[in-house]
């Protein structure tokens, strides 16, 4: 029997975080003390007290069901409690929140619920390859919006041709943003409102790392903007705020018809998130957040070792406000894939492509601080020795 993909599944490009994870086992293999900087998966455990209410849960015989529908109550009115508590807005938790399986998972399906064949999706590039590669299954265009060190690594909607975003069904924005740490400000957002006022486009915003700032610059949330729940909905995560990428739990919010679509989606796609982990949720968004600020404190003393012993050899690597990425140039004369596999043979050290998330990352490289102060200083004794 011949097996043949379908043609979307060719078009898509390969994931490129599982291929950086197959490179990092292989050189493991072969006996190499690899320093992994690439995919980002926080190195720092979820906090006991979340763990603990798991075990609780996860003996009750309630959450042995299919978990059908938009969520636990519980954990949507703590989502809703969060927002509150942190952005100072208000919403809904009947219609206004949806819990996800993650919010990668939330952020593919999307495109199913808004865009036809042919439609245009607006993704920034470099990003996160879930944008595009939601755009390709759903049969949509993508149109690439440059994320460039010139602007500020923040989209230049002017730029958008009138014709593209007439025929655009969804701006995708991400801030603070993977891969290039940026930041946005209201009034960005406020222009991101008039733009999707203007076309009838859907906002799609992606707020994964909003807790992971520095110098006590709290990220700003989108929905906080006038307008911007009638236009767009936002994607959040437990993932980075409480170390739980494998617990998979996030939640969309905002716009209460545009989450209606996307619920209709995931009826059909899946069967709803574990209660119990869902109840481990609630307890995470509920209880002291001293846990996250203890987490913001070790990132901050990780950025700025890296950061500053970096320069100290030479290179020229601004601090991040958020994230705990560090996206740099790569040194003179090399383009990114050369650079990554310059660090990969010669010290042992995994870091992402810039361009492997976009043509506007060649030039730049993505290091992940999701390792220990002493293994970044390790690696970046390794680059130190490296001849460029």
């Amino acid at each position: 029997m011949e097996i043949e993909f379908s043609r979307r599944l060719k078009k898509l490009p390969p994931y490129l975080f599982v291929e950086i994870d197959k490179k990092k086992k292989s050189a493991i293999e072969k006996g190499i003390d690899i320093i992994s900087l690439g995919v980002g998966d926080p190195d720092l455990p979820t906090p006991k007290h979340i763990i603990d209410a798991m075990k609780i849960a996860v003996e009750k015989p309630k959450h042995h069901q299919y978990p059908f529908g938009a969520g636990l109550i519980e954990f949507r009115k703590a989502v809703a409690d969060w927002y509150r508590n942190r952005f100072n807005m208000n919403l809904n938790p009947q219609n206004e929140i949806h819990s996800l399986i993650g919010s990668k998972e939330g952020i593919g399906h999307i495109h199913l619920a808004y865009v036809n064949p042919g439609d245009i999706v607006l993704v920034p590039e470099p990003g996160y390859p879930v944008y595009n590669c939601g755009t390709i299954f759903s049969d949509g265009t993508p149109h690439f919006l440059p994320l460039t060190e010139k602007n500020n690594f923040l989209p230049d909607l002017e730029k958008i041709p009138e014709k593209v975003a007439k025929k655009s069904k969804i701006l995708f924005i991400n801030y603070p943003n993977n891969p290039t740490s940026a930041t946005a400000t209201l009034e960005f957002y406020e222009r991101v409102v008039k733009f999707a006022q203007k076309y009838n486009v859907i906002v799609c915003s992606d707020l994964a790392y909003s807790e992971i700032y520095f110098d006590g610059k709290k990220p700003p949330s989108f929905l906080q903007v006038k307008g911007a729940k009638d236009v767009g909905v936002e994607f959040h995560s437990l993932s980075k705020t409480y170390n739980m990428t494998g617990w998979r739990l996030g939640w969309a919010c905002g716009n209460k018809d545009i989450i209606a679509g996307l619920s209709k989606v995931k009826d059909n796609y899946d069967s709803g998130v574990f209660g119990a982990v869902q109840e481990a949720g609630v307890v995470a968004l509920t209880s002291s957040q001293n846990c996250v600020e203890k987490m913001r404190k070790i990132y901050q003393n990780r950025r700025d070792i890296f950061t500053d012993e970096l320069n100290k050899i030479g290179w020229s690597v601004k601090k991040p406000e958020a994230t705990f990425y560090v996206w740099t140039k790569v040194p003179k004369g090399y383009t990114s894939a050369d650079t990554v596999g310059k660090l990969l043979d010669e010290a042992g050290i995994i870091c992402t492509p810039g361009n492997g998330l976009g043509p506007s990352g060649e030039g730049y490289v993505r290091f992940a601080l999701t390792v220990s102060e002493t293994r970044l200083k390790q690696a970046v004794e390794k680059i130190s020795k490296i001849k460029w």
